[in-house]
C-alpha cells in the first residue's frame, strides 16, 4: 500500500518562509534498479513545499535539462537516480546550471548515478559501492548539529533503511553532517567514519546529499522529513 504524508506532520514540520517563494525540479529517472519508495518521496517533497514557501515539478523526463528550463529552479533534486540518466548535452546544461549558482540535491541512490560523469561524481560527492542485505536499523550519529539539515535530529538517531557504502569517502570534498555507527549492524565497510550526509558548494553551487531515503517509510518519519528539508532550503539558498 502507498504511503501518504499526513497534512498535520508537515504542518508540525515546517513554518512558512520569508524569502519569496521559489521552485524545485525533482528528477526521479532510473536506468537501472528502481525504488519502489520513488512516489512517496515525491509526494512528501510536495508536501513539504506547499508548507515551506516552494513549488515543486516533477519529472522523468531528461530533456528538462535544458537551459532555459533549469534557469527556473531554485534547486534539483535527484530523488533515487541511478544509472546513466542524462545524454552529453543535458549534462552540460546541469553543469551550467550549477556553474550559475543552482542548487543540488541527492537522495539515496542518486550516488548509484552517472559512474562515468566525473563532474556529477565530484558534486554528489561519493559513488555507491555496496550494501549490506536488507534495511537494518542501525544508529546514525550527528556530526555537525548546526546545519538546518541536521539542527532538529538527535545526536544518536536510530533507524532503519539500506545503508550505503562508498567506493570513496566524501570527506575530501564535503563537509560531513552524519555518521552511521558500523558497530550498531553487519555489512559496513568504510570503519569509523562512515558519512551518509554531506554538503559543500561548487563551481557557485551548492550541493547537499542524503544517502537515507530507501524506504517508503523514511518519507513518513517526521525527523527525516525535517532533514530533507533543511537539504532543500540549504541547496536553494532559502536559508544561508
Amino acid at each position: 500500500m502507498a504511503l501518504t504524508v499526513p497534512i498535520a506532520l508537515i504542518l508540525s514540520l515546517a513554518a512558512p518562509l520569508d524569502a519569496a517563494p521559489y521552485s524545485v525540479l525533482v528528477f526521479s529517472k532510473t536506468a537501472g534498479y528502481r525504488h519502489a519508495s520513488i512516489p512517496q518521496g515525491i509526494a512528501a517533497l510536495k508536501a513539504l513545499g506547499e508548507k515551506s514557501g516552494f513549488a515543486v515539478d516533477a519529472t522523468e523526463d531528461a530533456a528538462a535539462f535544458r537551459d532555459d528550463n533549469l534557469k527556473r529552479y531554485a534547486a534539483v533534486v535527484f530523488l533515487s537516480t541511478t544509472g546513466d540518466v542524462l545524454d552529453d548535452a543535458q549534462q552540460r546544461a546541469f553543469e551550467r546550471y550549477i556553474r550559475a549558482g543552482g542548487g543540488f540535491v541527492g537522495i539515496h541512490s542518486a550516488s548509484d548515478t552517472e559512474y562515468d560523469w566525473s563532474w556529477y561524481g565530484r558534486l554528489v560527492g561519493a559513488y555507491f559501492a555496496s550494501h549490506p542485505e536488507g534495511t537494518p536499523t542501525a544508529a546514525v550519529r550527528i556530526v555537525d548539529p548546526g546545519h538546518a539539515s541536521t539542527s532538529a535530529l538527535p545526536a544518536k538517531w536510530v533507524r532503519t533503511d539500506e545503508w550505503y557504502n562508498f567506493k570513496a569517502s566524501p570527506r575530501g570534498s564535503g563537509h560531513g553532517l552524519a555518521t552511521v555507527d558500523e558497530k550498531t549492524y553487519s555489512g559496513g565497510t568504510m570503519g569509523d567514519d562512515h558519512p551518509v550526509a554531506w554538503f559543500h558548494e561548487m563551481d557557485r553551487g551548492r550541493a547537499w546529499y542524503t544517502a537515507m531515503g530507501h524506504t517508503g517509510e523514511s518519507f513518513a518519519e517526521p525527523l527525516f522529513l525535517r532533514h530533507l528539508l533543511g537539504g532543500v532550503q540549504y541547496a536553494a539558498r532559502a536559508l544561508d
